[in-house]
């Protein structure tokens, strides 16, 4: 081999160390969905602050559907902002957040239940015992709805230390 041959195998060596080393920071650093994921008490949108994407908490009992909330009738509770479709709603939800709220601050109860904070989706939601849990895919609601007792058991059992990481 000559010298030359060699001396670009070494710096292909060094630039395949180079990339992998890069790609070792990249999986190390964690991406934007899974910080909001995991530093905040109630899931909110990092810039607007709104709670469960804008849709009104209380409609999904009263309409028995989600329903996009007004930014004429919002509210600030638990560090996040709340939009409703009336007035109502907004008053019946700051008279009860925690009956009208997401149970686990909008956190998936099955993904609680193994202490993950993987955000719920607004659209992927479940009414039981008369309180609102979201999910973050319709998988987690189906199988919460099979045996809900199970995994609330679970998610209460592990919601007090996980809600010791994230951040006020």
């Amino acid at each position: 081999m000559t010298a030359q041959r060699q001396e670009r195998n070494r710096i292909r060596l060094g630039i395949a160390w180079i990339g992998l080393l890069a790609l070792g920071v990249t999986a190390a650093v964690p991406s934007p969905g899974v910080q909001a994921a995991t530093t905040e008490r109630v899931v909110a949108d990092r810039n607007t602050g709104l709670a469960i994407d804008g849709f009104d908490p209380v409609a999904y009992f009263t309409d028995h559907q989600p329903r996009q909330g007004q930014s004429q009738f919002e509210a600030s509770a638990s560090g996040a902002v709340w939009r409703f479709c009336n007035e109502d709603n907004r008053k019946f939800f700051l008279a009860r957040p925690d009956i009208y709220g997401p149970q686990f601050g909008g956190y998936d109860p099955v993904a609680v239940a193994r202490s993950v904070p993987l955000p719920g989706n607004a659209l992927v939601w479940l009414i039981v015992g008369q309180r609102l849990y979201l999910f973050d895919r319709d998988e987690n609601r189906r199988v919460f709805a099979a045996d809900p007792e199970r995994y609330l058991h679970a998610a209460r059992e592990r919601w007090p230390a996980l809600l010791a990481t994230l951040a006020e």
